[in-house]
């Protein structure tokens, strides 16, 4: 059985797809699972790390963007339908299913028009433009909330979860110490922004290092910066005199949670996945420019359930992202609530669900072509 996996550009995209490709592994090791994305995109970094191979095509994202570079991404978008039909071509996959970003365009739309078996991931309460194209032509949309819904066709349309990658689970506490030389029985703040870093979020916490002072000794960080501000980052926290490691990406994020005390971090989709299935205390710094909103949308939920904190980007200082870190390091049964909370909206099971949708479509498309054979001989031997 060979599956394709398409799409990409950001972690929030691609760490569904490759938990998808880690639960096919699990059930069929002989399963082939093929990824397509671009060059200039994360898939490219990642997906060879963990493994699998990938073809490239060209395209470039729509939104938000230049009118130039628009039409630059328009040129492009022929270059990728042209690079998506060689592709699959190639390939011949059994299933694709695409899991966001302007990758998974092309490759989709050619899927669906050479008749096989399509499955989107819709990771948001508010879907992008590439997937409220692509829901109304593939057989199956899989989506993470409810309000979802009422963007795609119901009948083609399942709420599933988010899928989680089983070394999210599987990550070891006394392996993370080690691996990120990190001092057992400290309080340790994992922080991150997304596989690129976030800017807003390394300058105040850098700042709120002087706010901390009187915990140091008492607490650790590790912090994943992205590569533009690492080197100021790790300046900061070696002038602090604060106990961590400073990383542009982490990529042992199962052992990185396992450590965590608790998490600072943005509120984009796969990220609360991660750390509703964990049960992790959280303060969440939505992205403010995510599309309708939805990073604040989602936080704000958690917030209202007491499964995390919420800061808003523009509300972001040191001192006050200071006060919420000192807040959850001296209350434990606000955590210990936190961890409940958030566990009792985590969908663990969520790639089990998607899997089970894409066997069901494979095995429909098999059965449809066996009776379309039986029907053609049937002709003949009239």
């Amino acid at each position: 059985m060979r599956v394709m996996i398409a799409g990409g550009g950001t972690g929030g995209h691609l760490f569904p797809g490759l938990a998808v490709a880690e639960e096919f592994k699990s059930r069929d090791a002989s399963t082939e699972v093929i990824f397509v994305g671009t060059e200039s995109g994360i898939e490219a970094r990642i997906v060879p790390r963990e493994g699998y191979p990938i073809r490239f095509l060209r395209a470039e994202g729509l939104v938000g963007v230049t009118f130039i570079k628009k039409i630059k991404a328009i040129i492009k978008a022929i270059f990728s339908m042209i690079d998506s039909y060689r592709i699959i071509q190639t390939v011949r996959p059994d299933i694709v299913i695409g899991v966001g970003g302007y990758a998974s365009g092309a490759v989709m739309l050619l899927a669906y028009l050479m008749s096989i078996p399509t499955m989107i991931l819709e990771q948001n309460s508010v879907p992008g433009l590439t997937n409220k194209i692509l829901g109304k032509l593939v057989n199956t949309v899989c989506i993470t909330y409810q309000e979802s819904i009422s963007f795609f066709p119901k009948a083609k349309t399942f709420l599933t979860g988010n899928p989680v990658r089983v070394h999210i689970f599987k990550g070891n506490a006394e392996t993370g110490y080690r691996l990120f030389s990190l001092e057992k029985g400290l309080f340790t703040v994992f922080a991150f922004g997304g596989s690129s870093g976030a800017r807003s979020i390394n300058r105040a916490l850098a700042e709120a290092l002087h706010y901390l002072q009187d915990l140091k000794g008492k607490i650790q960080f590790l912090h994943q910066t992205g590569e533009k501000d690492y080197e100021n980052i790790r300046n900061a926290y070696r002038e602090s005199g604060f106990q961590g490691t400073i990383a542009p990406f982490v990529y042992q994020m199962g052992e990185a949670y396992a450590v965590a005390d608790l998490v600072i971090s943005r509120a984009g989709a796969t990220t609360l996945a991660e750390l509703t299935a964990l049960g992790k205390p959280a303060i969440l710094i939505p992205y403010p420019f995510a599309a309708g909103n939805h990073q604040e949308l989602n936080a704000r939920k958690l917030q209202e359930i007491g499964a995390a904190k919420m800061i808003l980007d523009r509300e972001l200082r040191g001192e006050t992202l200071a006060g919420s870190i000192k807040d959850l390091f001296i209350n434990e049964t606000m955590r210990q609530e936190m961890q409940k909370n958030s566990r009792s909206v985590g969908r663990p099971d969520a790639c089990t669900k998607v899997v089970d949708r894409a066997m069901s479509l494979i095995k429909q498309s098999s059965a449809s072509g066996a009776r379309s054979a039986a029907g053609s001989r049937g002709t003949d031997n009239v």
